[in-house]
């Protein structure tokens, strides 16, 4: 059912000015439709963005908890070690976290591992490999920062949110147990 406004139908407005009624405002588009809408047409990634930045991010994850667990293995000293084994539990939690959200948004998870474990892995001594292990905490950081305001998905990106604070404290983690 379609209203038209009262000045259509001959009837009176009520009016507190005194002054013609405004007719009745109409949308062409009602807020209902929203979620009809792309993604992209509101400033996110689509749908294939968002799965395609979520395997890239997984890809890296896998190469992380790879190489840190490696790492923990070999590192010089108990207080590296433990730390290098909390980023590889971190790393692991969050290769878990992006393959369910893969799946979960229509998408096939990447089994393959980032070329950072194989980077990490060439490196020789902790001093060398800490270095490497900031730099990939760093840009999996910015490159959380960079999309979490594209992410339209409230769960994703509450899971996203938690990722880029573990990956900032971890730095810090790291950091502070730097030789």
């Amino acid at each position: 059912m379609t209203h038209k406004p009262a000045s259509e139908v001959g009837e009176a407005l009520p009016d507190s000015g005194g002054g013609p009624a405004e007719p009745e405002a109409t949308y062409a588009s009602p807020p209902c439709f929203m979620h009809e809408l792309d993604p992209s047409y509101l400033g996110y990634l689509c749908a294939e963005e968002t799965l395609s930045l979520l395997n890239l991010l997984l890809e890296a994850e896998r190469a992380g908890a790879r190489g840190v667990m490696a790492m923990a293995r070999e590192a010089q000293g108990p207080e590296l070690a433990r730390a290098l084994n909390a980023v590889a539990r971190d790393e692991a939690r969050f290769c878990a976290m992006l393959t369910r959200h893969v799946r979960r948004l229509g998408g096939e998870p990447s089994t393959a591992t980032g070329s950072f474990y194989d980077k990490l892995m060439a490196r020789r001594g902790d001093v060398d490999r800490m270095v490497l292990l900031d730099r990939g905490q760093t840009w999996v950081a910015l490159k959380l920062k960079e999309a979490l305001p594209k992410i339209a998905d409230a769960e994703l990106s509450r899971d996203l949110r938690d990722m880029l604070d573990v990956h900032e404290k971890n730095i810090r983690r790291c950091a502070d147990v730097a030789i």
